[in-house]
């Protein structure tokens, strides 16, 4: 029985999508405009190195026509495209939809005002936390805000909470002088205060440094979900006796469910190390389950051209590695859950198709066109695996 390996490029979207519009997002596309950038020499985007980005590994299993930019080619994988239904472009609607459950559900979301928390959640939080207030409470991006209210939260004990177009309340603080501990037990409060929100993820930011100079968030990152609404491919999998092994945030984004194994690392490398480990460890008929965040967290978010280039060259480099470690019988697929185009206004997802590249010995090179929804990733896995199919979704294997 082969196994199957899913790697989310977390943002990695190609455009395109066909109701981006209805997003705010008509015209984003996060690989082509970085593309772009690359090939134009950085000539607007200082830092960016010159020449065009290389990511011959990708592109030799078919990225380029997947993403509309080259004709369709023999390849040395399946490859094609995806939409999404679900009706948010954030985190948990992407990663749910590629295991098969898209969400039917509207999320709740906070306002662009100031403050953006509703006055009974701040106060609930300061009471049940036992805090002696807030710092925040606004629209914003993780580390302008850390940089900004760092100091005063670590003189303070004050956490910092905000929010972004994304149904989620994040929570930053300190990892000595507020205690990473008490940063959790915060957060594990806020989750159920935010229930009734139908908000749908609370985030632990933890970070270090001194001063505003220095601080930096840390891998202890942790994300506090509402469950899927209903069962995955990976509940799936537990329950036909299989281990899914969740690499990265996989495990917080399905708020542990159908998880037997959470393995973490410090940036998309030492991920990179981890799901190779979990390659030589995972059995026949296993899942592995990864997620590479720093395309999103770092670069995406933080509008770094450059950086996400080399993020993206970084982890080309090193596919030829899972590619090695792979046995007859295996898939693995690289996908994404959304995009988080760098050159687009704002800090936000921008709603954009996601490819999809499959290989692994025995993989027939082939196009398997544009699918209608991520739903059909999970079950084209299920049934790699000789799982029952779901609700939702076909397969093209």
């Amino acid at each position: 029985m082969g196994r199957a390996f899913l790697i989310v490029l977390d943002s990695f979207g190609i455009g395109n999508a066909p109701d981006a519009a209805a997003f705010g997002d008509a015209g984003a596309d996060t690989f082509g405009h970085i593309r772009d950038a690359a090939a134009a020499g950085g000539a607007d985007r200082p830092g960016l190195r010159e020449g065009s980005l290389r990511l011959p590994n990708m592109e030799r299993l078919g990225l380029l026509a997947a993403a509309g930019l080259a004709d369709a080619l023999p390849g040395a994988g399946l490859y094609g495209s995806a939409s999404e239904v679900s009706r948010g472009k954030d985190t948990p609607s992407g990663h749910w939809e590629i295991a098969g459950v898209p969400v039917p559900f509207e999320w709740g979301y906070f306002p662009r005002t100031v403050p953006a928390l509703p006055a009974s959640l701040t106060e609930a939080l300061i009471r049940d936390g036992d805090l002696s207030g807030i710092l925040g409470n606004r629209h914003a991006s993780g580390t302008e805000i850390i940089e900004a209210e760092g100091e005063e939260s670590m003189a303070t004990g004050r956490p910092i909470l905000y929010t972004s177009a994304d149904s989620v309340l994040q929570i930053a603080a300190h990892e000595n002088a507020f205690g990473l501990e008490r940063l959790y037990e915060l957060c594990r409060i806020a989750r159920a205060h935010v229930d009734p929100l139908n908000i749908g993820r609370v985030i632990a930011r933890p970070f270090t440094g001194e001063t505003r100079a220095n601080f930096r968030r840390t891998a202890n990152r942790r994300d506090y979900s509402v469950p899927p609404p209903e069962a995955t491919l990976l509940d799936r999998a537990v329950a036909a006796g299989r281990r899914v092994i969740a690499i990265g945030k996989i495990g917080d984004i399905f708020a542990h469910q159908g998880i037997s194994e959470v393995r973490k690392g410090d940036g998309n490398m030492a991920l990179f190390d981890a799901l190779l480990t979990a390659v030589r460890d995972a059995a026949d008929g296993d899942l592995v389950f990864a997620n590479f965040v720093d395309f999103d967290m770092v670069h995406g978010h933080r509008r770094d051209v450059a950086g996400y280039a080399g993020a993206l060259e970084a982890f080309d480099r090193r596919l030829p590695e899972l590619e090695t470690a792979l046995r007859p019988g295996d898939l693995a697929i690289l996908t994404a859950d959304h995009g988080c185009d760098p050159t687009f206004p704002g800090t936000d997802h921008t709603r954009e198709n996601v490819p999809i590249l499959g290989l692994g010995p025995g993989i027939a090179p082939r196009a398997i066109g544009h699918r209608a929804t991520f739903a059909d990733i999970g079950e084209s896995v299920a049934a790699h695996l000789g799982l029952r199919p779901g609700a939702h979704g076909t397969s093209f294997l």
